[in-house]
């Protein structure tokens, strides 16, 4: 270790809320470790500490405002940061021992914040001051999340997040398609394409041509994703909105170019709620688009989230949220009973739904979902399928196939006489024994 190195202030992290969050802190902690900071596990440990927060409802303010709290009193020294960090009033009277606020995206606030509080200058060392080409990451060597834009243009009634990230921001594409270049150069196997909203990719600078490798790729989600498909790793679409592009898409995944995989957040199932959403009204539109896909690709697995309880949702109208979950038969559903959030339009909205119904609805939601689920799994018994291992244990394996974002979705447990040859990161084919509400197990095949 060189004199420098052990001079180094050290960075503790605490990076919360979603995979975009994520992306951010990997940035800060990237620019840190360049600029010659160590970054150290715990509160004890460190010179500072960085919270990275998320706002996005009460409950995850909660949990901000609760590990502020905690860094504080364990540290002493906290740079607060994230999606919460627009609201810096709200932190500083709960928290007036905090060092800085800001806002999410603010990269060069919160290096700078470090610096002026822990300053350090440091002495490049080539031989010692490496950081990989791909940057720090704060996933596992096989994955990545590859964010790209910022905001969004929507006005979704029930959420801040424009108010606080701002409106949709494209990134180059030639400088997306680097960055996974050499993510998969680094190891990564499976790219996660995530932004606040991945089908709008590129409206904001009417989708202009850009330039990759020395040839020119249209900057839309269409260029994007044939451009990521040659790269030969597993490229999985999150928060996809459901505009008529998307169909384009489609073929891609019948093809292998992408996973057949999407995540789009419908949110309900009843016209008028959709409507009061301020979300596209036209829940019979999608049945036939679902349709459409599964007849294109067969093998397409539709992840999507609801909200049960909205402001003035009828009886009538959660059964027709039920009735439409019954019909697009979907593989993967989160469900969210509403909650208020500060600076919501839905707020104003009359006939708030007591939160024992809400509860009870979201009880019957799970439960009609849950058996749907199982039942699109206990198809797959007897199926060979492709996974990614993600760990390995005495008696086994965790993986997961194109049908399982990581963290979200289920797990593929593998058994079977390859077992101890398996690595993180791992591909290899899988024959599906059985399967519970959730998971599939299966056993081995081949390493491929």
């Amino acid at each position: 270790m060189s004199n420098n190195e052990e001079l180094a202030p050290r960075v503790g992290f605490v990076s919360l809320g979603c995979p975009k969050a994520l992306v951010d802190s990997e940035r800060i902690l990237t620019q840190l470790r360049v600029d010659g900071y160590d970054l150290v596990p715990s509160y004890a440990e460190a010179d500072i500490v960085i919270v990275n927060t998320c706002g996005f409802i009460d409950s995850a303010k909660a949990e901000s405002l609760d590990t502020i709290g905690e860094a504080l009193v364990e540290n002493g020294k906290v740079i607060v940061t994230g999606c919460l960090g627009v609201h810096e009033n709200e932190i500083r009277d709960l928290h007036p021992g905090v060092l800085s606020v800001s806002g999410p995206q603010r990269y060069e606030e919160v290096v700078a914040a470090v610096h002026t509080h822990v300053p350090f200058t440091h002495v490049h060392d080539p031989h010692v001051d490496l950081v990989p080409p791909q940057g720090i990451k704060l996933t596992p060597r096989h994955y990545a999340y590859l964010k790209i834009s910022e905001g969004c243009n929507h006005k979704c009634s029930f959420c801040v997040i424009p108010s606080m990230r701002g409106r949709l921001a494209s990134r180059p594409i030639g400088d997306v398609l680097e960055e996974a270049k050499r993510l998969v150069a680094s190891g990564v196997r499976e790219l996660l394409v995530i932004s606040q909203d991945t089908s709008a990719y590129g409206s904001d600078i009417k989708y202009r041509t850009g330039f990759w490798q020395g040839k020119p790729v249209k900057s839309d989600m269409l260029g994007l994703c044939r451009s990521l498909g040659e790269l030969g790793v597993w490229v999985r679409l999150h928060y996809v909105y459901p505009y008529p592009h998307v169909d384009k898409i489609i073929p891609l995944m019948a093809d292998g170019l992408v996973l057949p995989y999407l995540d789009i957040p419908f949110q309900h199932g009843a016209p008028r709620i959709l409507k009061l959403m301020r979300r596209p009204a036209h829940a019979e539109n999608v049945l036939a688009r679902i349709a459409r896909w599964r007849n294109v690709c067969p093998d397409i697995t539709l992840r999507s989230t609801f909200i049960v309880g909205f402001p003035g949702e009828t009886d009538e109208e959660f059964e027709i949220l039920l009735d439409f979950i019954e019909a697009a038969e979907l593989d993967r559903v989160g469900c969210f009973q509403y909650s208020a959030v500060d600076g919501a339009a839905a707020n104003k909205l009359p006939d708030a739904i007591p939160d024992a119904i809400k509860q009870a609805r979201w009880d019957e939601f799970m439960r009609i979902q849950q058996r749907i689920s199982a039942r699109r799994l206990q198809r797959k018994i007897g199926q060979r399928i492709e996974v990614l291992v993600d760990s390995v244990h005495a008696d086994g394996a965790r993986a997961r196939s194109h049908a399982d974002a990581p963290e979200i979705d289920g797990l593929v447990h593998l058994s079977g006489i390859g077992i101890s040859e398996l690595q993180p990161g791992d591909i290899c084919t899988a024959a599906v024994a059985r399967a519970d509400e959730y998971d599939l197990f299966a056993e081995v095949q081949q390493i491929n």
